[in-house]
Order: structure tokens, then sequence, then C-alpha cells
């Protein structure tokens, strides 16, 4: 039984010697002369002006919280779709709606609970 387990346990060795080799051989042989200007941060050529450790409006991280929320459910609707005519075949249409239905109320809730909350009005 051990033995089937084998070629994985090469391949993961193999990957592991590999991911080392890719990271330490560039830090070992790399040049590593520092300047002032190399230091500095990158914001797209801009000499930067700000702290970068100012801080953001929570709408910023609001509004991704919600992106991800209602691309999760996007994820969830994809599998279900593909399943709705075999479920609707075996148990009926009305069935076959109601998980997905309940879930889709209780997503509808939150985006009118954040809606009325003004989460989405932007100043």
């Amino acid at each position: 039984m051990a033995q089937e387990y084998l070629p994985l346990l090469i391949f993961v060795v193999i990957a592991t010697i590999f991911a080392f080799i890719a990271i330490g051989l560039p830090s070992l042989l790399g040049p590593k002369r520092k300047n002032e200007q190399k230091l500095e941060p990158y914001e797209s050529g801009i000499i930067p002006f700000h702290d970068a450790r100012r801080p953001f409006p929570v709408k910023y991280y609001l509004v991704a919280m919600l992106f991800i929320l209602f691309d999760i459910e996007v994820i969830f609707l994809f599998p279900w779709a593909g399943a709705l005519i075999p479920l609707r075949d075996t148990y009926g249409l009305l069935v076959a709606l109601a998980p997905i239905g309940f879930f889709l109320l209780i997503l509808i809730l939150g985006l009118v609970y954040e809606w009325s909350k003004g989460a989405l009005d932007w100043e």
C-alpha cells in the first residue's frame, strides 16, 4: 500500500528542492547594493508625498467584503444550476427551487440591510 504513494513522495521532494533552489539561489548570487532610492516605495514613478500607513475609509473595506460575498454567491449558483434538471426530475420543481430560494432570500435581505444603512452610498 505504501508503494502506491512512492511517486507522490518523489514528486513532493523534487518540488520542495526546486522551490528552495528557486528562492535561495537568487538571494545568494544576486547583487546586494542598496541605496536610498532603491529602498523608497514605488508608486507608479511618482515620488511619494504621503505616509504609506495612512488610514483608508472603512467604505473601501465594506465594498470589498460585499463584492466577495456576492462573488461567492455566484460560485454557489453555478453548480446548483447544473444540478437543477436532475433535482427537478427526481424531487419536483418546488423542492429543487426551495433551497436556492432560501439562500437567495438571505442574501437579498443582507443587501437590503446594507443599502438601508447607507453602505452603498458614496459621499
